[in-house]
């Protein structure tokens, strides 16, 4: 027998290994957070944001496409999310509501993510920054947005249950 670490199980990935695109998601959630809670500037919030310690292995590129576009289209974004909602929107936390819209977001604009992949990034999110069981909302709502948003890709998803 071969005896290599081939056939051992790979461990998680560290942070230090997270890809570009989901370091960006990190960091447009803090920005986003800093908007929906301070209503800072999106200049000063991204200046700041842009000085945290790792923001250089981001995607600044789609760092950029969150922050901006998902500020820009709030009004949107929310109108497409709160159909979906067993709440008001004042009643979902900031963290919640700002990686919704990074979801929806997505959804509509990055067409080269799956949407599997949207998914799981932004219930990573939710488990990391938000609350105890936030990312099963949010897992919830961007299933129901996915087959709005993007109804003949999820359809064809083999791995879907009907």
């Amino acid at each position: 027998m071969n005896d290599t670490n081939d056939t051992k199980p790979r461990p998680h990935k560290k942070a230090t290994e997270k890809s570009g695109r989901s370091r960006a998601r990190e960091f447009a959630l803090q920005a986003l957070y800093q908007h929906l809670v301070g209503r800072n500037d999106s200049a000063a919030i991204d200046a700041f944001t842009r000085d945290l310690s790792g923001f250089s292995k981001a995607d600044s590129a789609h760092y950029d496409a969150l922050l901006h576009g998902c500020i820009a289209e709030a009004e949107a974004l929310d109108a497409a999310i709160t159909p979906l909602l067993d709440r008001s929107l004042a009643e979902i936390s900031p963290v919640e509501r700002a990686v919704l819209w990074i979801g929806a977001y997505e959804f509509t604009h990055c067409v080269d993510v799956p949407w599997r992949v949207v998914i799981n990034e932004c219930v990573e999110l939710a488990k990391s920054f938000g609350g105890t069981d936030g990312h099963k909302y949010v897992n919830g709502v961007l299933n129901q947005l996915a087959t709005q948003l993007r109804p003949e890709e999820v359809t064809r998803d083999p791995a879907r249950k009907p």
